[in-house]
C-alpha cells in the first residue's frame, strides 16, 4: 500500500503563505527559495537533493480545490500523475473538460485518498494544501509530513496547523539541515 506524504515549505513561525496567498517575500516565493531561487526551478544539489527526489517519487496527488485552482490544476497534470481534488462542489469547465487526469472528489478526503492510493500503486501519494492536510490528519489518512522549515519569520498569513481536532503524535523519521531550509520528515503515530 502506498504512503501518503504532505510536502510543505513553512516559515519558522508556522506560515505556509502570506495573507495574499503569496509565499512570502517581496516577489512572493520566499518559502520556495530553497528549490526555486527567484521563482525559477533550479537543480537542487547536496543533501536537499534527496528531498526533491522523494517529492518526485509519487504516483498520484491529493490536493484541495483552492490549491488546485491557484495553480490552474498544474495544466491538467503534475508530471503525468493523476490529481485528485477534494471539493464540496463539482469542478469548473476547464477542470471538467480540458484536464482528463484531474478528478474532483466530492465525498470527502478519505475517498480522495483511497482513489489516489489506487492510482499510485506502490508509489507514494503527494498531499498538497494546508486545509487538505488538516482534513487528512483529522480523518487518519495522512501517513507522513515532510516540512521544509525555511529560516524566515513571515509574521502573518496562513498557518499550516490551525485547525486540528486533537493532539497528534509524530515520530521523527529524518532531519536534513541545509543553509536554505531544515527538512523534517515525520511519521504520524497511530
Amino acid at each position: 500500500m502506498s504512503t501518503s506524504v504532505l510536502y510543505m515549505s513553512m516559515s519558522v513561525d508556522g506560515y505556509i503563505s502570506a495573507p495574499d496567498d503569496f509565499l512570502g517575500g517581496p516577489e512572493g516565493h520566499r518559502l520556495h527559495e530553497w528549490f526555486a531561487p527567484g521563482g525559477k526551478f533550479a537543480e537542487v544539489t547536496g543533501p536537499a537533493a534527496q528531498v526533491m527526489e522523494e517529492m518526485g517519487a509519487d504516483g498520484a496527488v491529493v490536493t484541495g480545490r483552492r490549491t488546485a485552482e491557484l495553480m490552474d490544476h498544474w495544466g491538467g497534470s503534475l508530471g503525468g500523475r493523476p490529481i485528485f481534488v477534494v471539493s464540496h462542489r463539482p469542478p469548473g469547465p476547464a477542470a471538467r473538460f480540458d484536464y482528463p487526469l484531474v478528478t474532483y472528489v466530492t465525498d470527502g478526503i478519505a475517498s480522495a485518498m483511497k482513489q489516489a492510493r489506487a492510482a499510485a500503486g506502490d508509489k507514494q501519494v503527494y498531499v498538497q494544501g494546508g486545509y487538505t492536510a488538516q482534513q487528512a490528519l483529522a480523518a487518519g489518512v495522512l501517513d507522513e509530513l515532510h516540512i521544509s522549515q525555511v529560516p524566515v519569520l513571515l509574521g502573518a498569513g496562513r498557518r499550516l496547523f490551525d485547525l486540528l481536532p486533537a493532539e497528534i503524535e509524530l515520530d521523527i523519521v529524518r532531519v536534513i539541515d541545509t543553509p536554505e531550509a531544515t527538512h523534517l520528515r515525520y511519521r504520524v503515530r497511530r
